[in-house]
């Protein structure tokens, strides 16, 4: 007779009387309706600790850090976070394949959109694609670093824009500087600092700030129409999120996707031209799914350790980039009309 219920696997009795098969039906009820009970406990428990962890979430994102190293801190777990919902295999096979260069000092890699780098060679924003330096050693990275410190490395990017600059092809020389965003969402923001204003007509220079920094940017408009454009950048200067700066705050013509330096007052999606939604395909609700068209184009480095040659690194544009280029009417170069696969 084998226990009912949920009994006991491979408990058995064979020849035995009913009191001793009563008993073992007892035992088997009692076991079940134990097991029941710790099973709801254990869920019991599991809410209970997620609701916890949930409230604390909350609790962390309501109470933003005044101190910027914190500020930091904070951003760089929540990329971690981000990072580890990501398989490595997965990503380990994405970077290889976008290699573009490898020796014994350096590997040079397609920076895929989204993937947060830090403490490296040198810096790329998270939402930032294109060529991107590593080195094997610390001791190289240093000197990968003073290469671009002492502006040693030529650097293009590619961007398309909402709205076309005027004029067409020029330098942006404006010092910029962080600053905290007052109102119902504080934040910080680069911004520009200008060593000149307009008074009755004249320029007027003046007193520019201890903790601002100089920032220069080259650029040239590669195609463009009425709503957008697409554009060639050249940082002269290295400066945190200066293109986004210069281009949204000095050009008044942002990067498209670019959420954060769209609208100074606010973190907002980017709003847009209704006639630019309807070519990307778009309502404006769904805005805030644009990712961020900015593109690190071309690196020259110059020689470095036993490579006694400069060193000439170029990066096709993402698919994403090239669709929407064609969407928005604007021209290309012909060896990136089909874009990067892998990015």
């Amino acid at each position: 007779m084998a226990a009912p219920g949920c009994g006991v696997p491979g408990l058995r009795i064979r020849g035995a009387g009913q009191p001793l098969g009563s008993l073992v039906t007892l035992v088997s009820r009692l076991f079940c309706s134990a097991a029941a009970s710790s099973k709801s406990l254990d869920a019991q428990r599991l809410a209970e600790r997620l609701r916890a962890q949930k409230q604390e979430q909350k609790t962390k994102k309501e109470s933003v850090p005044t101190n910027p190293v914190q500020r930091r801190v904070r951003e760089l777990v929540r990329f971690t976070q981000q990072l580890q919902r990501v398989h490595p295999n997965v990503l380990a096979k994405a970077l290889s394949r976008g290699i573009l260069h490898q020796d014994k000092d350096l590997v040079v890699i397609n920076k895929p959109y989204g993937l947060p780098v830090h403490h490296l060679c040198h810096r790329l924003d998270k939402e930032t694609t294109g060529v991107m330096v590593l080195a094997w050693e610390k001791e190289v990275a240093h000197q990968v670093q003073e290469l671009f410190r002492t502006r040693q490395v030529a650097k293009k990017y590619w961007a398309i824009t909402v709205r076309a600059p005027v004029p067409s092809a020029g330098v942006v020389d404006i010092p910029i500087i962080e600053k905290e965003v007052q109102g119902r969402q504080q934040h910080h923001k680069m911004t520009l600092s200008p060593s000149y204003r307009m008074d009755r007509g004249k320029m007027v220079k003046v007193r520019s700030s201890r903790i601002a920094h100089a920032a220069v940017t080259r650029y040239q408009v590669l195609s463009s129409t009425l709503s957008s454009a697409f554009m060639e950048l050249q940082p002269i200067t290295g400066i945190k999120h200066q293109l986004r700066v210069h281009l949204s705050f000095g050009l008044d013509c942002p990067i498209l996707g670019d959420h954060k330096y769209s609208d100074w007052n606010k973190l907002a999606p980017q709003k847009l031209p209704v006639g630019t939604l309807k070519k990307l395909g778009l309502e404006q609700s769904k805005a805030r799914h644009i990712p961020l068209h900015l593109h690190a184009r071309q690196l020259i480095l110059p020689a470095l350790g036993s490579r006694r040659e400069e060193l000439n690194l170029v990066c096709r544009l993402p698919r994403f980039f090239v669709r929407s280029l064609r969407r928005l009417g604007l021209e290309m170069p012909n060896q990136d009309e089909n874009g990067d696969d892998e990015a």
